[in-house]
C-alpha cells in the first residue's frame, strides 16, 4: 500500500429533488482511498453510503440528483466534469464496482457466458476461445461449483449467492484500479464470504487494487478493512484505523452500530405437540439433454430429510447457497412438488389435491427475504395486509379494518400508515409490513426465508426482537431459514444444518452451537463468528 491518493474525495455533497422538496443525501463528504487501501463506509440505511459511491463514477440518477457539488479526483483527474467519453474508458476497466441486488443487475435475457463476455470483449478486446478461458477461470475464482455448466444458465437459475458471485467475476474480470464494493456479500454464505474475502486481498496484493467497501456486516469491515468512514444522515461522524475504531469507537452512533448484533435467547414457549412432521422429504429436478429432451440425471435440491417441529417453538435451517434451504420451505409450503412425507397439523398434505391445501394456506404463511419483491407496487400497505382476510372471508369490512390497524400496531407501524406504498418505507419498514400481512391470518407455522439478510444490524436485531416477542405472545411456530448464524441463534430451538440438499447435523440449537460434531457445521461457525470486540 503506497501514500499517494489513489482517490480524493473533498466536501462531496448530493441533493435530490422531489418536486419542491429538497434531500440532502450527502453532505460535506471527504476522505482518501490510497492504492492497495480497502476503505470502509459503514452505517445504516438512508446514511448516505450508496449514494456517495455513486458519485464516483457519476451513475447517480439524472435530474433527480443535483450534480454533485465538491471535488472528486481519480489519478489526479478530475470525474466530477470529466466528459463521457473520459467516463465511459474509466467504468468497468479502471473502475468497477459490484452492485447489492444482482438480479436486478443481471440481464435476465443473457447467460452467464454472454453477459462476462461483454465486458471482456468491450474493454480487453477477447473474444472467442480465449474469452470462455478467461470466463471459466473467473467464475472458478469466486467459487461458482462445476463453471463450465453454468456457462449458459440465466440469472434466474442461480441462486442468490450464485448470481451475487457471477457479479463479482464481471466486476473483476478486468483487474481494476478500484473496486467499488455496494454490499458485495449481503446474500452470500459466511464461508463464501471468506472465500470472496481472500480472492480480494490476493488481488489487491497481486495488482495493487484498493478498494471501496460499503456494507452493514461489520464483522465482515472488520476483516477486510485499513480505515473506516461512519456515516450518518450523509455525514461522515466518525474515521479511523479499523481496529483502533473497534476498539474505541468515539462517536455515541459507532457504539450504537457495535451494540447492534442479534443476541439474546429464543423465546421461552414450553415444548408442546408436534405441530409439522416432515419425513424422508425430496425434491430432484430433473436434467433433461438431446433433441427429444431426456431425463438423464437429477439435482437433488432436496435429498431424504426428516424433522419434527413442535408447536411454539423455531426450527433454524442453515446452510451454504444451493443447499436446499429454500427449496425444503417451499416443498413444505406445497409450492413445488416434492416426494416424502409431510404432516401438518396430523394432515398429510401430500395426499391433498389444490382444493384441499387452499383452506390451510391461512395457517401456512411465508415471509420472503426482499420484502420490496414480495410487496405490490400497486396497493397500499391496508390492502396488503388485508389480502389474505379477504381471500379467507375472514370478518366484515369493518372487523377486516380493525385486524389490520391491531396487526399494523403488533409490529410497530403506526396504523395511519396504512393508506401509503411499499416505496415509501424503509428496508426495516416494508420487512414489518410482510410479517404483518402473515400474522394477521393468526397462522400456526410461519415459513421465515431469509427474512433479516439485506437490513442493516440495528434493524436485523429490531426484527429479531420483533419476531421473538410475537412468538412469546401469540405461540407461534417459526422455520426459519436463514445463512446469518447470529440470527439463527438468537431465535432457534432446534437446527438442521444442511449441504447439497442433505442434513449433515440437527438437534438442539443451543448444544450444536456450543458443541458442533460434524466439519462442515465447524466450518460454517467458524467463519461466522469473531472473537468479542472490546468496546471502551
Amino acid at each position: 500500500m503506497t501514500a499517494d491518493p489513489l482517490i480524493e474525495i473533498r466536501d462531496l455533497a448530493v441533493e435530490f429533488h422531489g418536486g419542491e422538496q429538497v434531500h440532502r443525501a450527502v453532505a460535506g463528504v471527504s476522505f482518501d482511498i490510497r492504492r492497495g487501501e480497502t476503505l470502509a463506509l459503514v452505517g445504516e440505511s438512508g446514511s448516505g453510503k450508496s449514494v456517495t459511491a455513486h458519485s464516483i463514477l457519476r451513475l447517480l440518477p439524472y435530474p433527480a440528483a443535483r450534480h454533485p457539488s465538491g471535488e472528486i479526483r481519480y489519478a489526479g483527474q478530475d470525474l466530477l466534469h470529466a466528459s463521457e467519453r473520459t467516463l465511459q474508458g474509466i467504468r468497468g476497466n479502471r473502475i468497477a464496482m459490484i452492485f447489492q441486488e444482482p438480479m436486478t443487475s443481471l440481464n435476465p435475457l443473457q447467460s452467464v457466458e454472454r453477459q462476462i463476455a461483454e465486458v471482456l470483449a468491450l474493454h480487453k478486446g477477447l473474444v472467442g476461445p480465449a474469452a470462455r478461458e478467461r470466463i471459466l477461470e473467473l467464475l472458478t475464482l469466486v467459487g461458482i461449483p462445476e463453471p463450465a455448466r453454468r456457462l449458459r444458465a440465466l440469472p434466474h437459475e442461480l441462486s442468490g449467492g450464485q448470481r451475487q458471485r457471477v457479479m463479482i467475476a464481471m466486476a473483476l474480470a478486468n483487474e481494476p484500479e478500484l473496486l467499488i464494493a455496494d454490499e458485495p456479500t449481503t446474500a452470500l454464505d459466511v464461508t463464501v464470504q471468506l472465500r470472496i474475502l481472500d480472492l480480494l486481498k490476493s488481488l489487491q496484493a497481486r495488482l495493487g487494487m484498493a478498494m471501496l467497501l460499503i456494507s452493514h456486516d461489520l464483522n465482515l469491515v472488520r476483516r477486510i478493512a485499513h480505515r473506516v468512514c461512519v456515516m450518518q444522515r450523509g455525514r461522515i461522524v466518525e474515521q479511523a484505523a479499523c481496529e483502533q475504531l473497534f476498539r474505541q469507537p468515539q462517536h455515541p452512533y459507532t457504539r450504537e452500530l457495535l451494540a447492534a448484533e442479534p443476541a439474546g435467547v429464543p423465546a421461552n414457549n414450553p415444548p408442546s405437540d408436534a405441530l409439522l412432521e416432515v419425513r424422508d422429504l425430496k425434491v430432484w429436478f430433473p436434467v433433461r439433454k438431446g433433441l427429444l429432451r431426456r431425463t438423464t440425471d437429477h439435482i437433488k435440491a432436496v435429498d431424504g430429510i426428516s424433522f419434527q417441529l413442535r408447536k411454539g417453538q423455531t426450527l433454524g435451517v442453515v446452510g451454504e447457497s444451493g443447499s436446499g434451504k429454500s427449496t425444503l420451505g417451499l416443498a413444505i409450503l406445497r409450492l413445488i412438488h416434492s416426494q416424502g412425507g409431510i404432516r401438518f397439523h396430523g394432515t398429510d398434505l401430500q395426499g391433498l389435491g389444490r382444493a384441499g391445501v387452499r383452506p390451510l394456506r391461512r395457517e401456512l404463511q411465508v415471509v420472503f427475504q426482499d420484502p420490496f419483491g414480495s410487496l405490490s407496487p400497486r396497493m397500499s400497505v391496508g390492502q396488503i395486509v388485508g389480502e389474505g382476510l379477504r381471500i379467507h372471508g375472514m370478518g366484515t369490512p369493518q372487523e377486516q379494518q380493525a385486524a389490520i390497524i391491531a396487526v399494523l400496531r403488533e409490529v410497530g407501524l403506526d396504523p395511519d400508515t396504512r393508506h401509503r406504498y411499499p416505496h415509501e418505507f424503509s428496508g426495516g419498514q416494508r420487512q414489518r409490513i410482510a410479517i404483518a400481512r402473515a400474522l394477521v391470518l393468526q397462522p400456526a407455522l410461519i415459513v421465515l426465508d431469509e427474512p433479516t439478510s439485506a437490513l442493516d444490524r440495528t434493524v436485523q436485531r429490531q426484527v429479531v426482537e420483533l419476531l421473538r416477542s410475537l412468538q412469546a405472545r401469540h405461540g407461534l411456530t417459526y422455520l426459519f431459514i436463514s445463512h446469518d448464524l447470529a440470527v439463527v441463534k438468537a431465535l432457534s430451538h432446534q437446527l438442521v444444518v444442511m449441504k447439497q440438499g442433505q442434513v449433515v447435523e440437527q438437534g438442539e440449537a443451543a448444544a450444536i452451537f456450543a458443541a458442533p460434531q460434524h466439519p462442515y457445521t465447524q466450518q460454517l461457525l467458524e467463519a461466522a463468528f469473531l472473537a468479542p470486540v472490546a468496546v471502551d
